[in-house]
Order: C-alpha cells, then sequence, then structure tokens
C-alpha cells in the first residue's frame, strides 16, 4: 500500500530585520499621542494654499547657507508657507504618509493590513477650499490649480457650506488618462481624519468622495476626474487581485496599509511598498540616463561630522567622509549626495545594512528633498540578490492558524 503523498509548503522567508519591530513602536507612539489634530489639518490648509510656488527655480536657486541636516518635521506652517528652496520642501514633503519599503512581510497581513495596486504617476496633496483646488508636489510646487467638484473646490452653484471651509486629499496624479488617483483622505470639510484609523479613512474615502460629483467626468467646473484606487483585504484573494487583476491604470507595485494606522506625517512601517517585474516597470532603480546601474546607487545625507545618513528618524549611519575629501569636493553639511555600492563590501547586522566601501559618484538633485531610507536602500540591495517573491506574501497568508489550507484557494500569480 503506497504511503499518501504530503503537499509539504515551502520554507516561509525568515525576517532578517527590525521592520517589524518599529511597526509595533509605532503603533504604541499614536495610541499615546494626543496631538491637536484639528488645528494640524488647519495649519497644513493654510501651508498648501499659501506656500510660494518654485516649478522652475528649485533646481537652479544658488545656497547661500547650510542646508538643515534633518528634516524640518516641526516647522511651523505660517512660516513653512514663507520659506524658499531646500528648507520648504523639507517641511512639505515630510507632511506626506511615506510608506517604508517592505523587506519582511509583516505578521497577521491577512486580517491587519489592505493591499491595493499602486498607481504611477506624482504623488501630491489636493486641497479645495475658496473656490478653487489646488495639487502639491513632494517639494511643494504646484501641479495644477483648477476648478473640482470637490467641497468648496470650485464656483460652482451647488457649493454648501462656508467657503473657507477645507478638504485634504492624499492622490497620486496619473498622466495618461489626466486623473488623481485618490490613495488616503486628510481632512473632509474642514473635519481632521489625521487621528482616525486607516479601515476608517477608507470608509469615507469611499462614502464622501462619491456624493461630490468628483468621479465625473471633466466638465466646466471640475477639470480633472478623481478616482479612489480599489483597495482590498489582504488575503489571498485581495492580494492576487491587486497583483495580477486588471486596474484603469499604470501599476507601479502594490501599497500595503495597517488597518489600525493613523494618517502619520513622515516615513512610517506602518505603510509598505513593494514591487516585482511584474507590477513594476521600475523595480530597479536607474541612473540619470535611465539604465540600472551595474552597481546599486544610493543618496545620503552629509552631517556636521563627515557621517552619511539615511532619512530615517533616528538616521542609519551608512558611510563617512573625511574632512579634506569634504573640503576638496565642495560639499557641506545637508548636501544629499550620491554613492554605488560595492556587492562584496555589503553585510547586515542587526536588520541594519553595514556597507565597507561607498563610490562617491556626485551630489544628488537639487529638487530632491531627503536622502533614501534604510528600507529603500535594504530592499533595492534584497531586489539584487535575493528578492522578497509575491510567493513570499502568498506563504505568509497561508501560514496564519485561521486559514483552513483545505479551503484556502490555489492562487496562480500572474502578471
Amino acid at each position: 500500500m503506497s504511503s499518501p503523498t504530503v503537499h509539504r509548503r515551502p520554507i516561509k522567508r525568515p525576517s532578517f530585520s527590525d521592520q517589524q519591530k518599529r511597526r509595533e513602536l509605532a503603533l504604541r507612539l499614536q495610541s499615546d499621542r494626543r496631538s491637536d489634530a484639528q488645528n494640524r489639518a488647519r495649519q497644513l490648509a493654510s501651508s498648501l494654499i499659501s506656500l510660494r510656488p518654485e516649478p522652475e527655480s528649485i533646481e537652479s536657486e544658488p545656497v547661500e547657507k547650510d542646508e538643515p541636516s534633518t528634516a524640518q518635521a516641526d516647522l511651523d506652517p505660517v512660516r513653512a508657507a514663507r520659506q524658499r528652496g531646500s528648507e520648504a520642501r523639507r517641511w512639505f514633503a515630510r507632511q506626506l504618509m511615506l510608506p517604508e519599503w517592505m523587506v519582511d512581510v509583516p505578521p497577521l497581513l491577512d486580517s491587519d493590513w489592505y493591499v491595493f495596486p499602486r498607481p504611477s504617476g506624482k504623488r501630491c496633496f489636493v486641497i479645495s477650499s475658496n473656490n478653487t483646488t489646488i495639487s502639491r508636489v513632494r517639494n511643494g510646487s504646484i501641479l495644477h490649480r483648477f476648478p473640482s467638484n470637490l467641497p468648496n473646490g470650485s464656483k460652482s452653484k451647488d457649493v454648501s457650506g462656508p467657503s473657507s471651509s477645507y478638504s485634504i486629499l492624499d492622490c497620486i496624479f496619473h498622466e495618461p488618462d489626466e486623473t488623481y488617483y485618490v490613495i488616503d483622505m486628510v481632512c473632509w470639510r474642514g473635519y481632521s481624519l489625521y487621528e482616525c484609523t486607516s479601515e476608517f479613512r477608507f470608509f469615507w474615502l469611499n462614502s464622501k468622495l462619491s456624493e461630490t460629483g468628483a468621479n465625473d467626468p471633466p466638465a466646466q467646473h471640475h477639470r480633472y476626474r478623481f478616482s479612489v484606487v480599489p483597495i482590498y483585504e489582504c488575503n489571498l484573494t485581495g492580494l492576487q487581485t491587486a497583483y495580477s487583476g486588471p486596474a484603469p491604470y499604470v501599476k507601479d507595485g502594490l501599497l500595503f496599509s495597517n488597518k489600525h494606522a493613523h494618517y502619520q506625517a513622515g516615513n512610517t512601517p506602518l505603510a509598505l511598498v513593494w514591487k516585482d517585474n511584474m507590477c513594476s516597470q521600475y523595480l530597479l532603480d536607474t541612473d540619470n540616463n535611465g539604465q540600472i546601474p551595474t552597481h546599486q546607487q544610493v543618496v545620503l545625507e552629509l552631517q556636521n561630522d563627515g557621517k552619511l545618513t539615511t532619512s530615517d528618524d533616528p538616521h542609519v549611519v551608512l558611510g563617512c567622509l573625511n574632512k579634506d575629501f569634504i573640503d576638496q569636493s565642495g560639499l557641506r553639511a545637508g548636501n544629499l549626495i550620491k554613492f554605488a555600492i560595492k556587492d562584496e563590501s555589503v553585510k547586515l547586522t542587526n536588520g541594519k545594512l553595514e556597507i565597507g566601501e561607498l563610490q562617491f559618484i556626485g551630489k544628488s538633485n537639487r529638487s530632491r528633498a531627503f536622502a533614501d531610507t534604510h528600507s529603500k536602500v535594504l530592499f533595492q540591495y534584497t531586489a539584487r540578490h535575493s528578492p522578497l517573491r509575491i510567493e513570499d506574501l502568498v506563504e505568509a497568508i497561508k501560514s496564519n492558524p485561521n486559514i483552513d489550507e483545505t479551503q484556502a484557494p490555489d492562487v496562480e500569480m500572474t502578471g
């Protein structure tokens, strides 16, 4: 009598970073935080409206003083509206909730997370107030100023409520179909959602946006269409749909959002981005010519003591420059500098990369606000050597003891 066939699962990919520890810490901190969410939203709205547009001068503007070595996350928004150059770019970019790169699969992925296909395009805030609508990209420059069907977004006859009330959406502008794809809601008709969970924010986003007609095709009082990205429970079916199902836009990877996360300005492990070659054209970073370089490239920030750090809070040190080289190269604290990494000089210790040799390339693009995060550097490194695969995400969901293996569908992840 032949022995029964045993279906063995592939070995679960082990965790090798501290991302989960930081995620647990972020959840604890947000529950302890007692910020004035309403005032914070009002200040951000004021800055979005009044911050000086600099679409042409950002890259060519001369710098007459040292750039600050840390992000101006706590800069007063009224003051930010008067800033120019790097200080304004740094403050403004920190107001968006920026995902870390997924280097380890979070536990409880199927029960505690949403997933959605990330649109390719320009990340921006969109604010509607005083009968107009303005979108601003990460460096603070205006992308569009236009009428819309958002609350108080145009001079149309059906405006309700005081014209000074405001709404703020977190969007990606997808140029091929000229559509703002909404990935989050920060404020609606003056009501702040900063301290609401993503589960609640996504519910409001879907219900409130459709009420305004913002989803309608462009018209006289509505220049661009708004559309909510399709958001799925991160179970096997949802992951498969987000990964290989059709989308009305060009995909650029997958975004994951923890259901319990508040809208946290700056980098957070409670939101994650993941890519492979099947769901993104841009898995590996390219150089200035659009080519994938032989060696991985990173952008780091030069500190006063010569250390080279990521943009994480706290910073992660990945290298150091001596004073002679700094002086000879005309560098100074606050500069963002591009380096190449030799693979043989890299090792991973206690969840952090250690890089033995950085090859200097030059200063980064002046329009850039921040250095790379540690999670991005690590994701790019593993993508070249031992990538986190879609099969690893599937296996993490299947390994949940609450899933009945006999009832779990066979999921074929094809692009």
